[in-house]
């Protein structure tokens, strides 16, 4: 059963509630998506559609973060950002969760993560964007570089043409652009950058839920999206998992979307997690 309703409302001076699309039996186990930019929880393209088998066992909630989807913007502070997601995020967990987040959205899961640690059942960052986690490390500190380069020169964008730029980055054809996706593009122009977000990397550590850091393998992508974008996601996903105490699993045919582009066996190391299970692709 799928339902889209306000559920819940934010912590703090955040206005309204955040939209979530609600699959699966009431009654199952709980778990959180938190969706990465120019997406929103159900989306097809980028988001978490095809994690919709999962809810066979279990109740999904598929946030829309802010400014994203059916969620208000974020009021008097960015349209939305990764401070804002933590809060949303936090009270989400209610009694007991399960919590994914990819991309930019991992870095709010992160945040939430360790400010309710009783809350969490389990935590898993897909691509996670979380690059102060490994900036130490030389690709990742590179990409850090050239980022904030390439901000500091950036010009004004349209939605319309943030989207054909990213689209053209990653040598993929450019998704549709319908008022969703607008939106959520116009947020990701204005929202805080996550990659310099700072990181609550020890308390993560010591939390005792269990933690799984997915990346792709990115072997079919573009060589200059691998090398600008994949190698430091890689190297920033293996530096994260060691530093927090998580398993790293790489799936095979996928690059920054594993959930979307090998949904099979992303939801077999979610289920295998949710269950207790261990489950080495």
């Amino acid at each position: 059963m799928s339902t889209h309703t306000p559920l819940f409302r934010a912590n703090g001076p955040l206005p309204g509630d955040v939209h979530v699309t609600a699959l699966g039996p009431e009654s199952g186990p709980r778990a959180v998506f938190v969706h990465g930019s120019t997406s929103w929880g159900d989306d097809p393209v980028y988001g978490f559609a095809a994690q919709r088998p999962l809810a066979g066992r279990f109740r999904l909630l598929l946030m829309d973060r802010r400014g994203c989807g059916g969620s208000p913007d974020a009021g008097d502070r960015l349209p939305g950002d990764y401070l804002a997601d933590a809060d949303d995020v936090a009270e989400l967990l209610g009694a007991g969760a399960h919590l994914v987040g990819h991309s930019y959205g991992a870095v709010g899961a992160m945040i939430a993560a360790a400010r309710r640690p009783e809350a969490v059942r389990s935590l898993t960052l897909i691509e996670p964007g979380c690059y102060q986690a490994a900036a130490d490390h030389p690709a990742v500190a590179e990409a850090l570089r050239a980022n904030r380069a390439a901000y500091a020169d950036l010009p004004d964008l349209t939605p319309e043409e943030w989207l054909r730029a990213a689209a053209g980055s990653a040598g993929t054809s450019e998704p549709e652009t319908g008022d969703r996706r607008l939106r959520a593009a116009a947020t990701a122009l204005r929202e805080r950058v996550c990659w310099e977000a700072g990181l609550p990397l020890p308390a993560l550590r010591a939390a005792a839920f269990p933690k799984l850091v997915v990346s792709g393998t990115w072997e079919d992508a573009p060589g200059p999206y691998r090398e600008r974008g994949g190698v430091p996601l890689m190297a920033c996903a293996r530096v994260t998992a060691e530093r927090i105490g998580a398993r790293h699993e790489q799936v095979p045919g996928s690059a920054h979307y594993p959930h979307v582009e090998a949904p099979e066996r992303l939801n077999a190391l979610l289920t295998a997690l949710w269950s207790g299970r261990e489950l080495l692709m």
